[in-house]
């Protein structure tokens, strides 16, 4: 065979229309398959060159990727977008919806299935065949810097949510991307750093929430992610992505590359990658190569290019669809405002909330420039933003005009400043903004005037560099100091102080949380934030959030804490790579990552060990209060069906956020948590003294865990109980239940980590 080198004469020429070859959507795909030369198939399985090509000014700037259009067969070019929050464009508006971490914070699956929904009907209108998304890894750490983009410290809340909100996306006819597969819990070194973890901890923790994902959607494109898992790229594993993801969860569809050039092309095909994205002629002609030399075999290529055109033919692109260019933008902003005050979580609250319209000092320049989303991929370039500011004037409150002023000032300067200096760099999107210092006498004086105080905290991240534990977990000296001022002079008073954190993972709070009246956790919320933290800060909104995430009391009382690159700074507007002269050697943290606490991850630990914490995993109050009775566990075949019902005894109408958590027997393992999460649902709104019953199927599998030696699920006989409530730490109705005979679940051996 010929070596071949593609160039954009060459795509033209296979382009070219032919007498007498199979079309896609006429013929089998089988046909296709066998009809297509080893260029053809090589073509189609390597992304294409969005500037040049056929192609060339149809695609809109700031697309993620597209496959190679082969018109000799009816085959289109489709798209890929980014956009777990909202699609990602750089010339063209699109609603900017609230973070993943807010979704989850709903513990709300409709709500997760009305983003993906929306993000759907976008998606159409913009030409878009795959939104790349859900991220759905496991926020092992609060100092990752794409926690916003994911869901939870858990994989049952984490894979649940997902799945709602692909079945959203895809219930409009576009497709999803599950990502990123797997074990991609931080952003430094994120190209090459290896993740060890052995692989009980792999299977209950890191694989187990798209195990789940896989159980309740379909998502059309599973991408396999950049790092290494235990010595290998987990674009290269056989093991991670045929034995785990293909053999024993029964994935059916298309592994996407995250956006890589050239690795060990004939190693990832063989593995089970089928497309790989951004795409470069250089893996094509790999592949070519390959073939050639007896390294790659045809049968694997004939696979990937199966799936690509199994995928294609689902596509709106391939069906015809022609691109409005037009959104929705009342209805968007609609669902992203109930969305986000569906995940407001409140911490707390000393009569603070809900509040009536007052004459209001708001401090804190996020109250003013109130951060939407998250930096990177997630980034959306969104008609407006609703600041603070504007919601609580939207909602009847009068401004303290001196602080706006002063704020408005400030504002407009240190954004020319970031800008111009860049003192913290980001790929796509905005930098953090340092706090302005206000002065005592100032601060008093808004504390004769107003009636009311509000601060703002702000946090944002995103992809290609990991947060700095002393710069943003923990809050800076001027940050403590205004919070200090200000609950001191409005306290003097005799008035209230509200805070709020608009943030993208969790932040310190334990040294100073008993100084505010009240505390709202409005995560980064979307477009429409302002607005929806003033339903919740009036009442409009019963909030109803609960935590998806441990906050602790200190950074390191996590297990595992000093296993992250916690204090790494680097000047590079992307640490996607380390900087040459570390490229190479062993550094911990950035090489390579110990998960060394295992499956004791976020509340696994705290629980178990009896560790306190600032705020636990499920945490979240209401204006209301709820009563729990008639908890029931039943064993019905292979599930256990349990049932609580929930009764609203306070004066407001409010939803509830139940889990379900399960406490094992040890069987033949020597340890466990204390409880895990098994399934999680939500209320409707409940009227003062209405009830409602809320009821949970769970496979006796899922109750299982994972055996190393003999690679195998077990579920171990014995008396279990079942506990009701958001709260990891506080239950509110338990059951108890027994499983008479032991159970087990072989799988394949796979991913074992290195000796």
């Amino acid at each position: 065979m010929k070596r071949f080198f593609p160039t954009l004469a060459g795509i033209c020429l296979l382009c070219a229309a032919a007498a007498a070859q199979p079309q896609l959507g006429k013929d089998s795909i089988q046909q296709i398959v066998k009809a297509m030369t080893a260029e053809e198939k090589a073509l189609l399985v390597v992304g294409a060159n969005m500037d040049e090509g056929p192609w060339k000014g149809q695609i809109l700037s700031g697309t993620g990727g597209i496959t190679c259009a082969l018109d000799k067969y009816g085959i289109p070019y489709t798209v890929m977008m980014d956009g777990p929050v909202g699609i990602r464009l750089y010339d063209y508006n699109t609603t900017c919806f609230p973070t993943g971490l807010l979704t989850a914070a709903s513990w709300d699956k409709e709500a997760a299935y009305r983003i993906g929904e929306a993000i759907g009907e976008e998606s159409i209108a913009m030409g878009n065949d795959v939104i790349l998304a859900p991220g759905m890894n496991i926020l092992r750490n609060p100092l990752n810097g794409r926690n916003f983009e994911y869901f939870a410290e858990d994989p049952v809340l984490t894979g649940l949510i997902a799945a709602a909100y692909i079945n959203g996306v895809q219930s409009k006819g576009v497709g999803t991307s599950a990502k990123h597969f797997a074990a991609n819990s931080q952003e430094t070194n994120r190209l090459d750093g290896d993740s060890r973890l052995d692989t009980r901890t792999l299977r209950e923790i890191y694989t187990k929430a798209f195990e789940l994902c896989l159980r309740d959607s379909d998502p059309w494109t599973v991408m396999a992610s950049y790092n290494y898992l235990n010595g290998e790229y987990t674009q290269e594993s056989y093991d991670l992505l045929t034995k785990i993801l293909r053999n024993d969860f029964g994935y059916k569809g298309l592994v996407v590359t995250d956006w890589t050039g050239k690795r060990n092309t004939p190693k990832q095909l063989h593995a089970g990658s089928d497309l790989f994205m951004g795409g470069s002629p250089k893996q094509t002609a790999h592949i070519l190569e390959s073939l050639e030399n007896g390294s790659l075999k045809m049968e694997d290529l004939d696979r990937a290019a199966t799936k690509v055109l199994e995928l294609i033919v689902k596509t709106p692109s391939f069906k015809g669809n022609r691109p409005s260019l037009k959104i929705d933008m009342e209805a968007g902003a609609k669902t992203a405002r109930e969305v986000a005050g569906d995940g407001m979580v409140l911490l707390k609250n000393d009569g603070a909330l809900p509040a009536s319209p007052a004459k209001t000092a708001l401090f804190g320049v996020y109250s003013y420039d109130l951060i939407q989303g998250g930096n990177g991929a997630a980034w959306v370039n969104s008609p407006h933003v609703v600041s603070l500011a504007e919601g609580l004037q939207n909602a009847g409150f009068t401004l303290d005009g001196d602080l706006a002023e002063l704020y408005k000032g400030y504002d407009a300067f240190i954004t020319q400043d970031v800008k111009n200096n860049h003192k913290i760099n980001v790929h796509v999107g905005v930098a953090q903004k340092p706090e302005l210092e206000i002065t005592r006498p100032l601060i008093e004086r808004s504390a004769k005037d107003n009636d009311l105080a509000v601060i703002t905290i702000g946090r944002i991240s995103g992809e290609g560099r990991d947060r700095i534990m002393d710069r943003e977990f923990l809050l800076q000296k001027n940050e403590l100091a205004l919070i200090e001022d200000v609950c001191k002079a409005y306290h003097a008073a005799g008035k209230k102080v509200v805070l709020v954190l608009n943030i993208c993972s969790p932040v310190e709070t334990a040294s100073w949380k008993e100084k505010p009246d009240a505390i709202l956790c409005a995560w980064l919320p979307g477009q429409e934030g302002g607005d929806a933290i003033a339903d919740v800060l009036t009442g409009k909104v019963n909030p109803s959030g609960r935590l998806p995430m441990t906050f602790p009391n200190d950074y390191f009382d996590a297990e595992g804490a000093e296993n992250f690159p916690y204090n790494f700074i680097s000047d590079r507007a992307n640490e996607s790579v380390v900087h040459p002269e570390r490229r190479g050697l062993p550094l911990k943290n950035i090489a390579y990552t110990d998960y060394s606490e295992g499956i004791y991850v976020g509340y696994r630990y705290f629980n178990t060990n009896n560790k306190a914490v600032s705020y636990p995993f499920g945490y979240g109050l209401s204006y209301t209060s709820f009563e729990y009775s008639s908890p029931s566990v039943k064993l019905r075949g292979n599930d256990i069906v349990a049932s609580v019902t929930v009764t609203n005894t306070g004066s407001v109408a409010g939803r509830e956020a139940v889990g379900l958590y399960i406490s094992a027997p040890l069987g033949s393992f020597s340890d466990k948590p204390s409880v895990e999460l098994k399934e999680f649902g939500k209320t409707r709104l409940l009227q003062p003294g209405e009830s409602e019953t809320l009821s949970f199927t769970v496979p006796v599998r899922q109750l299982a865990s994972f055996n190393s030696a003999a690679s195998r699920w077990e579920t171990a006989k014995g008396g279990y109980r079942a506990y009701f409530g958001a709260n990891a730490l506080e239950p509110a109705a338990e059951a108890a239940f027994r499983i008479g005979s032991a159970k087990t679940y072989k799988v394949s051996r796979a991913c074992e980590p290195a000796n």
